[in-house]
């Protein structure tokens, strides 16, 4: 990720500071604290989203205007500082955000519980480090973990103890792409690229766009500079391509010709560093090396409708759905059922699916045309599929029993073979593949 060299400076060497006026953002950055107000920020408390969402239109309307109102009553802004008195609602941003990196200054003026929700999930904690009563909860780790996730998950507890002696203002900086958060305080990284766990249901992945919460907890706080940047899809693939032992991860594509790939090549072309499927034609082309487990990373691009797929353990010839490991879906399921209909997709269908075996959890795809990053896991009879960030499958073939038309898929035992691109006759585009051996 790109920031202006000054920024960097100011972020991760000596912390933010808090010289300019709350409503001077840094460059990129828009201010959601204006300074004078509560404008820009509702009530909001510790509620799935996505149910939020889900209400019908009156009951959620009523339900806002309730917790808008208790936060209008201990809440207040003073001159640059936005101050809650410990307790009622949250402070709520009334706009979602999807990748996206926040800046906050936050002093605790009594003993603090606090954190800041990232989409609506709690949270980036926020403790009162001498706080003793509540060292056996983690407060004498510092400030800045992901409390919420599980007790052995990444992120939980902060990497080192930042916090500023109790009372002063502490800085954090909090970058989020897809489920991946990465946290500083004070300049110093307490969390590196942690996924964030669904607080409200572990089965699902947090939202893939919510609002940014302040959380109360009986005990005043005060914040001030609260900032925010959105990450566009270019800036957000870098973020994540460069994270996860980066280095690692060889490239098997070129971006100039297919030397170290087989099959149909003649049914693809290379269009500006990427692999594209002609039209009306397809096939399984694949590399030339065998992979047993593997991390492949790539990026790929649908037209509307599009459809193509990943072939995970291909044996070199066949219908990589049945012959090899799976087939892991690359498909436009925000579009399919309109373009398509009545040919609905099945759960084990949408994009990331090990196809006919295993479905994905949708809603994580980019718009159509926009560069999507994914990354599959292949270790044993298991799969991965992390899609922009987001964690949307993690399976295990071996236990399979019911597939997709009760057709059977022999191949799902296999234990290494070749890694492609399924075809499908779509002018789906593939780049940037890179494979890390396990």
């Amino acid at each position: 990720m790109t920031l202006l060299p000054f920024l960097r400076a100011l972020l991760l060497g000596l912390g933010w500071a808090a010289a300019a006026a709350a409503t001077t953002a840094p460059s990129g950055f828009t201010a959601l604290f204006n300074g004078r107000d509560l404008s820009g920020w509702r009530g909001g408390d510790t509620y799935d989203h996505r149910k939020w969402l889900a209400l019908p239109e009156a009951e959620r309307a009523k339900l806002d205007a309730e917790w808008t109102a208790d936060l209008r009553q201990h809440w207040r802004a003073a001159g640059d500082e936005l101050i809650n008195d410990g307790s009622g609602k949250y402070a709520t941003t009334t706009k979602d955000y999807g990748d996206f990196e926040l800046l906050v200054e936050y002093r605790t003026v009594a003993k603090a519980d606090s954190g800041i929700y990232l989409r609506g999930v709690p949270q980036v904690q926020i403790w009162d480090s001498t706080d003793r009563e509540k060292f056996s909860l983690g407060a004498d780790k510092g400030s800045g973990g992901l409390w919420n996730n599980d007790a052995r998950s990444p992120g939980r507890d902060p990497l080192v103890k930042a916090d500023r002696p109790f009372g002063e203002w502490n800085a954090v900086r909090i970058v989020m792409v897809g489920a991946r958060v990465s946290v500083w305080l004070n300049g110093r990284q307490t969390v590196d690229h942690a996924l964030l766990e669904n607080y409200y249901d572990a089965a699902l992945p947090v939202p893939a766009r919510g609002p940014i919460q302040l959380q109360t907890h009986d005990g005043e706080i005060r914040w001030r500079n609260v900032f925010v940047r959105e990450i566009g899809t270019t800036e957000a693939n870098a973020w994540l391509s460069q994270h996860g032992d980066a280095p690692a991860f060889k490239s098997v594509f070129n971006g100039r010709d297919f030397s170290g790939w087989a099959g149909p090549v003649d049914q693809y072309r290379i269009v500006d560093g990427a692999i594209e499927c002609l039209p009306k034609k397809g096939g399984t082309i694949f590399t030339q090396e065998e992979f047993a487990d593997f991390i492949v990373r790539v990026e790929f691009k649908l037209p509307p409708g599009g459809n193509n797929g990943l072939a995970l353990r291909y044996p070199g010839e066949g219908d990589t759905a049945y012959v090899g490991m799976a087939e892991c879906q690359v498909i436009d399921d925000l579009n399919w059922d309109r373009i398509n209909a009545p040919r609905a997709l099945d759960p084990r269908q949408v994009h990331g699916s090990a196809y006919g075996m295993i479905g994905a959890v949708r809603g994580y795809l980019r718009s159509t045309g926009e560069w999507n990053f994914e990354e599959v896991t292949v270790r044993g009879s298991t799969i991965k599929v992390e899609l922009n960030g987001t964690v949307i499958l993690h399976g295990d073939v071996s236990k399979v029993t019911e597939f997709m038309e009760n057709r059977p898929h022999p191949g799902k035992d296999r234990t290494s073979g070749h890694f492609g691109f399924a075809g499908h006759n779509d002018p789906v585009a593939f780049r940037a593949v890179r494979i890390k051996r396990l």
